[in-house]
């Protein structure tokens, strides 16, 4: 991945972090990483466990970077979120899957949280 991508990928992080905290979440980890893969953003939202994908786009619509959750990208997470739950003993708890989508075209950055987005896909 180019120095670019990394750089979007993190202004990206910090600005959905800022967005959901004003929302009432609460960060648990940042940047969960296993075997299966990496899970951008995981979170408490009362209390159901939330775990966040962020996707960020320079120059292109909001809607764009919603799309950008495939299939694919939603059964790795849905992997890694199982990873997760198993390796912390969060049996019986309640969790979700949110998108943070990012649309950097314009004067200031347009920022959705869809919750909910979609449903564990393994």
């Amino acid at each position: 991945m180019t120095r670019e991508r990394l750089e979007l990928g993190e202004f990206g992080e910090k600005l959905a972090l800022k967005k959901i905290k004003g929302l009432g979440y609460k960060k648990i980890i940042q940047n969960y990483r296993c075997p299966l893969g990496e899970i951008d953003l995981i979170a408490k939202d009362d209390d159901t466990l939330v775990f966040i994908e962020i996707k960020t786009r320079r120059g292109r619509s909001i809607a764009y970077a919603k799309e950008a959750v495939d299939a694919r990208k939603k059964r790795q997470l849905s992997k890694v979120a199982l990873a997760y739950l198993k390796s912390n003993d969060c049996y019986g708890v309640k969790a979700r899957f949110d998108v943070v989508a990012i649309s950097l075209s314009g004067d200031k950055p347009r920022i959705e949280v869809i919750k909910n987005a979609f449903d564990l896909a393994y």
